[in-house]
């Protein structure tokens, strides 16, 4: 339901009308979840799941939360597994960065500032995140 001031969904429906994310620059103006200061996204992980290509040249801070399941974040030097519901981590502008789900998974992505351009798109169409 959409009104001027509210929009309800469900993040899974909702979430895979736009490669997993919520809320940000991409969505049209007149939807209460555009924004230019913050995106966020729901991602539905299957097993095995990897990022296409490592994220570089960042000039976003993100943070990402899991839900459920254990996934792995990748970056330069260091990995960091997430297995524990609500285990998060955050990283900042200049951060290269990959992903693997270790397990079927559920995370929620937060990232500032919502830039316009930033858009890895897959092989063979799969979404992208």
């Amino acid at each position: 339901m959409t009104d001027v001031y509210i929009h309800t969904g469900k993040a899974t429906p909702d979430a895979a009308a736009d490669r997993g994310w919520l809320l940000g620059h991409f969505k049209d103006p007149a939807d209460p979840r555009h924004s230019k200061d913050v995106e966020i996204k729901w991602g539905v992980h299957p097993q095995g799941d990897e990022r296409a290509q490592w994220t570089t040249g960042e000039e976003r801070t993100a943070l990402l939360v899991l839900i459920s399941g254990r996934f792995r974040m990748d970056f330069p030097g260091r990995s960091v597994v997430l297995d524990e519901q609500g285990d998060y981590v955050v990283w900042g502008r200049g951060i290269d960065h990959s992903w693997y789900a270790e397990e079927e998974s559920v995370v929620l992505t937060v990232r500032w500032p919502s830039v316009p351009g930033y858009r890895v798109d897959e092989p063979s169409g799969a979404p992208a995140g």
